[in-house]
């Protein structure tokens, strides 16, 4: 299955602590693996993003349903496809 990174901003107004904000991602995970995805990890980020989230889905469609999962719950999303470092030299003897 395709990887997928999500850059993830936290609206302040929407959490007004870490304990409530925490308490969301189990419900996102159930979410995501009812769509047929996983989530591999979760990143608390320093920078413009407040968290990283890795996971697996089938393809594009599942993933966008995945951003409409975690923007559900008041967070906005940056979302590409990832490789794994190991097929780089795939790609590029395609070129």
């Amino acid at each position: 299955m395709p990887t997928y990174i999500t850059h993830v901003d936290v609206d302040g107004d929407e959490y007004q602590n870490p304990q409530e904000l925490a308490s969301i991602w189990g419900s996102i995970r159930e979410d995501v693996r009812q769509l047929g995805g996983e989530i591999l990890d979760t990143h608390v980020v320093l920078g413009p993003y407040d968290f990283d989230v890795r996971f697996e889905v089938s393809d594009d469609w599942e993933a966008f349903q995945v951003t409409q999962v975690i923007e559900r719950h008041g967070l906005d999303t940056e979302t590409m496809q990832a490789l794994p470092i190991e097929r780089l030299g795939e790609v590029v003897e395609d070129v």
